[in-house]
C-alpha cells in the first residue's frame, strides 16, 4: 500500500515538473504574441522561482495544520489551474502574476510528499522513497524538454499550457479518491495537526542551519543543469542550441538514476550499519567530493564527449546525494516534517534563483564560459563540509512539548 501511495506521488512529481517547465520551449512565441523582449521573458521565469522559495514555508504549515494529503490535493487543483490561466495571458504583467501563483501553489508539493513519506515508510526505506521523488523531478525535466518542441508543432503555447493543465486536475482526483484509506492505515501524522510551529527556534536552530546552507549550495549547483548548461555547450564547444539540447538531456537522464540508486545505497548502508551518521551524512559527503571533483576535472577538458561523461556523473551523484536532505529533514522534523523540508527547500530554490544570474554576472566581466564550471565545484565541495558537521540530535521539536506559535 505504501508503495502504491509512493507510485502516485512520484507521478505527480512528473506532472508538475513537466508544468512548471511548460514556458521553456516557447519563449520565442511567447516573446513574439506578447510583444516583449527576452529579458521579460526572463522576469516571468524568475517570478516562478520567487513565487516557490517564499512560499515554502506557509505551504509547509498547511500540510502539517490542515494534514498532508487535503493540502496536496487542494495544491494540485490550483497550480492545474494557474497553469490553463497563463494560456490566457495578454500581457506581460498577466503572465508574470498568474505564473508566479503557480509556483506558490506548487511549492506545496514536496512538503506535502515529505510528509506522506515519512508517515507511511520506516526510517531504513525513507532514502528509496525520497530518492524516486528526486528522480521522478529530473524525469518530468527531461519529459519536457522531449514533449513540448512535439506538441509546439501541432498546438500554440496557449494551447499546450491548456492541455498541460489536464494531467495536473486528474491527478488531483485520483490522489483524493486512493489516499483516504491509505492515510488512515498508514499516515497517523499525515493528518491535520493541533501542533503549531515555534518559528524562532526553526530558523535559529545550529543543525537547521546547516541543513539549509547544504541546500542552498546543492540546489544552486544543481541549477546549472536547468539553465545554463545548454548556453554553456554552444559558446565553448561550437555546437547548436538543437544538439545542446540533446545533450543536456541526458545529464537529467542522469539525475534521475541517481535519484534512485542514491536511495538505495543509503538506505542499505543504513541498514548494514545501524550507523544513520554513515548512511545519510556520510553518504552526502562523498557524493558532493565526487561532485566537485567531476565539475573540476570538465574545467580541464576540451573534448565534448569526455566532458558530457562527467557533467553526468556530476548530475548522478549530486541527485543521489540529495535525498540525505530529504531523509534528515523526515528524521529531524518529527510531527512538523513538512514546515522543517519546507524551510530547507526555500533555501535551496533561494539558491537555485541566485545561482544564474551570479554566472550571467560572472561571464559578463570575464567572457569565460569555463569558469561556471569552478562555480559548479566550489558550491558543491561548500556542501559536503556543511554536511560534515550536521549531526541533529532527537527532533527539532519534541514530540511531548507543548508548542507555541
Amino acid at each position: 500500500m505504501r508503495h502504491l501511495l509512493l507510485g502516485f506521488l512520484c507521478l505527480g512529481t512528473v506532472i508538475a515538473y513537466v508544468q512548471r517547465l511548460a514556458l521553456s520551449a516557447p519563449t520565442k512565441n511567447i516573446e513574439r504574441d506578447l510583444k516583449f523582449g527576452p529579458e521579460d521573458m526572463g522576469m516571468v521565469m524568475a517570478a516562478w522561482f520567487w513565487g516557490y522559495a517564499l512560499f515554502q514555508l506557509p505551504s509547509g504549515w498547511m500540510a502539517d495544520r490542515f494534514g498532508a494529503r487535503r493540502s496536496l490535493i487542494g495544491f494540485a487543483i490550483f497550480w492545474s489551474a494557474l497553469t490553463a490561466l497563463s494560456g490566457w495571458a495578454g500581457d506581460l504583467t498577466t503572465l508574470a502574476l498568474l505564473w508566479c501563483l503557480m509556483g506558490c501553489a506548487q511549492a506545496g508539493l514536496l512538503p506535502s510528499a515529505t510528509k506522506l513519506i515519512g508517515a507511511s515508510f520506516p526510517t531504513t526505506q525513507q532514502a528509496f522513497a525520497s530518492g524516486a521523488l528526486g528522480g521522478c523531478m529530473s524525469l518530468g525535466a527531461a519529459l519536457s524538454h522531449w514533449l513540448a518542441p512535439k506538441l509546439l508543432e501541432d498546438f500554440d503555447w496557449r494551447q499546450v499550457l491548456m492541455l498541460y493543465a489536464l494531467p495536473g486536475a486528474a491527478w488531483a482526483m485520483a490522489i483524493a479518491f486512493f489516499s483516504t484509506s491509505v492515510e488512515r492505515r498508514l499516515c497517523d501524522h499525515g493528518q491535520p495537526g493541533r501542533a503549531r510551529i515555534h518559528w524562532i527556534r526553526l530558523l535559529t536552530d545550529r543543525p537547521m542551519q546547516l541543513l539549509c546552507a547544504q541546500q542552498f549550495l546543492r540546489a544552486a549547483a544543481m541549477a546549472f543543469f536547468f539553465t545554463w548548461f545548454p548556453r554553456y555547450l554552444t559558446q565553448t564547444r561550437g555546437i547548436t542550441a538543437l544538439h545542446a539540447g540533446e545533450l543536456a538531456f541526458w545529464t537529467l537522464i542522469a539525475g534521475m538514476f541517481g535519484g534512485f540508486v542514491g536511495g538505495l545505497l543509503s538506505d542499505s548502508l543504513l541498514r548494514s550499519t545501524q550507523n544513520t551518521w554513515i548512511a545519510r551524512q556520510g553518504f552526502a559527503c562523498f557524493c558532493m567530493a565526487v561532485c566537485g571533483a567531476t565539475a573540476l576535472a570538465a574545467f580541464f577538458v576540451t573534448q565534448t564527449g569526455p566532458i558530457i561523461t562527467l557533467l553526468c556523473l556530476g548530475a548522478f551523484w549530486g541527485t543521489a546525494g540529495g535525498v540525505s536532505g530529504y531523509s534528515i529533514s523526515m528524521a529531524y522534523g518529527g510531527k512538523q516534517v513538512a514546515s522543517v523540508f519546507a524551510a530547507m527547500n526555500m533555501s535551496g530554490n533561494i539558491g537555485a534563483g541566485l545561482f544564474p544570474l551570479i554566472v550571467g554576472w560572472i561571464v559578463a566581466i570575464t567572457g569565460n564560459w569555463n569558469l561556471a564550471l569552478l562555480v559548479f565545484a566550489v558550491l558543491f565541495a561548500l556542501s559536503g563540509i556543511c554536511w560534515a558537521f550536521l549531526s541533529p540530535q532527537g527532533t527539532l521539536f519534541p514530540e511531548n512539548e507543548e508548542i507555541g506559535s
